[in-house]
């Protein structure tokens, strides 16, 4: 009798390993089109860029913006920059604010009814971003579906499509500017309202209840509606996430993921650097071929994703409406007071290169500096990685210290010394006449190191090898001492980002910060 139950499996197995193949095939093959493109941007991206520039100024042309700028007058990408400034939100805010009041036709040549609200996470200030009919089913739709249609293309015996998307969420709300025309809320909302009835089936839990503006009311919910569901990925900024499957674990009384979902496949973070946060979800999802995929979709747009998960980087997405510029870091506050010598479009990036990124996009953003630094790490194929944000870094001794050092360090840090950690942040401590300066790292740990000081020590040590300036500064305590931990307590970033009116969405901790205003804050929460 057991060896007929177990054949019964193993038959049971091999049937939905077929029905799986079969969905596979079918996916790939209606969107071979797309497969295709996908290939043809790794081998020679310009051809792209440049059909997608003409098609961007064409639609700018009718617009308020376009007439303002002489859109009727650029031929070409240098005259572009010619009449075209760079600028921040606050550059186009009074832009986008007339559109938000039920204006037509003001920065892209739709109609827009959504707006995607992000304060990003140097500024307390909300950024209401257009999000065109176009912008998003060419950019986000179209680049959310590349990353998954690679993925299956990579992994034709998948089963993803054997269950369901796990999605957290964000809310929506009327803009109170729009006279009940508009609406706005997080990116992954807008989303949300938007997707096909059909995706729906696809996806937990139900739309009512991903929509939920209240972040511990969602969570308790998503915990009844899916943990009964066949789970096989989900997506989004790491924290937040993990905070929710800790949540469901407990709420189930299991130990890890497994337990509830077996086929639990993949991951697609983005939004904040996930090595910090790698053991915590090796430890709740304990499953050798489990798939960490990074993706970079921000409410400005949908911009890469990692194409090959052997190659720490992502494809640049150069056909969904986004016409990218990228000007070196050092060079930043040049261009935006107007000099573009140093600015340059996809064919003139170099590897190794800081740059901030702006961009042009299908959603009415015209030379747009979205506040993200991404470096290239190869040009065939051009894929980049981001490093840091232009106003959330810190260099107040000459270290140059970016996003990307201070978590590839704190990575290290943690696995020698065999710890773990929720949530950190960074701030100088400036020199007096009795101290030379040094940086603060708050930070919660998941599993506490066993010694603090030789934690400090050290991660002082990894950030000297991987930062060369933070090397020099610290060589013989010469500008900097060595940095120092603050220990929070369990569930201070929470508390913290709930007080702010930050939590859950799309909102992240500001990792770095140039002085010790949030440093400030946790420690009155202790």
């Amino acid at each position: 009798m057991k060896f007929l139950l177990d054949g019964n499996t193993l038959v049971n197995f091999a049937r939905v390993m077929e029905v799986n193949k079969i969905i596979n095939k079918v996916i790939l093959l209606a969107e071979k089109k797309l497969l295709r493109e996908i290939e043809c941007s790794r081998k020679n991206p310009l051809p792209f860029q440049r059909e997608v520039f003409n098609h961007l100024i064409e639609c700018g042309k009718d617009t308020l913006f376009g007439i303002e700028h002489k859109y009727s007058h650029i031929k070409d990408y240098k005259s572009f920059q010619q009449n075209v400034p760079i600028s921040d939100y606050n550059g186009l805010s009074s832009y986008v604010n007339r559109a938000r009041s039920g204006e037509d036709y003001i920065l892209w040549n739709q109609k827009v009814k959504w707006f995607a609200k992000s304060s990003g996470t140097s500024s307390d200030k909300s950024k209401f971003i257009p999000v065109t009919e176009e912008s998003l089913k060419q950019m986000h739709f179209k680049g959310m579906t590349s990353m998954i249609v690679n993925y299956l293309n990579n992994y034709p015996d998948s089963k993803l499509f054997s269950g369901k998307a796990l999605t957290l969420g964000g809310s929506v709300r009327p803009d109170e500017m729009g006279n009940g025309v508009s609406q706005y809320g997080d990116l992954s909302a807008v989303m949300l309202k938007n997707t096909p009835a059909i995706v729906e089936l696809a996806r937990t839990p139900k739309r009512s209840t991903a929509l939920i503006a209240d972040f511990n009311q969602k969570v308790e919910k998503i915990c009844k509606e899916s943990s009964r569901q066949n789970v096989t990925n989900f997506s989004g900024v790491p924290s937040w996430n993990l905070i929710l499957l800790n949540k469901i674990l407990e709420y189930n009384g299991k130990e890890n993921l497994l337990e509830l979902w077996p086929n639990l496949e993949l991951f697609m973070h983005g939004g904040i650097g996930f090595e910090p946060y790698r053991p915590l979800y090796e430890k709740i999802i304990p499953k050798e071929n489990m798939h960490y995929l990074e993706n970079y979709n921000a409410s400005e747009g949908y911009f890469a994703f990692q194409d090959d998960p052997s190659v720490d980087a992502m494809l640049l997405t150069v056909n969904n409406g986004v016409f990218y510029e990228f000007v070196p870091m050092e060079y930043l506050h040049e261009a935006l007071q107007g000099d573009n010598s140093h600015v340059v479009d996809l064919e003139g990036v170099k590897i190794n290169i800081d740059y901030a990124i702006i961009i042009t996009t299908n959603g009415g953003l015209w030379r747009y500096l979205p506040e993200d630094c991404v470096k290239f790490v190869s040009l065939s194929p051009r894929r980049i990685k981001v490093t840091g944000r232009t106003k959330m870094y810190i260099n107040a001794f000459g270290e140059e210290m970016m996003i990307d050092n201070a978590e590839k360090a704190l990575s290290a840090a943690c696995k020698k010394c065999d710890c773990s950690i929720r949530a950190f942040t960074v701030a100088p401590v400036f020199m007096d006449l009795h101290r030379k300066g040094y940086h603060t790292w708050a930070i919660e740990f998941a599993k506490k190191p066993a010694d603090l000081q030789n934690f400090e020590k050290t991660l002082d040590v990894e950030l000297t090898k991987v930062n060369s300036d933070y090397e020099a500064k610290r060589a013989g305590d010469a500008t900097m001492q060595q940095l120092k931990v603050l220990q929070l307590k369990d569930n201070t970033f929470v508390r913290w980002m709930e007080s702010r009116g930050k939590l859950g969405g799309q909102n992240k901790v500001p990792s770095l910060w140039k002085d010790q205003t949030f440093i400030n804050q946790l420690k009155e929460l202790q």
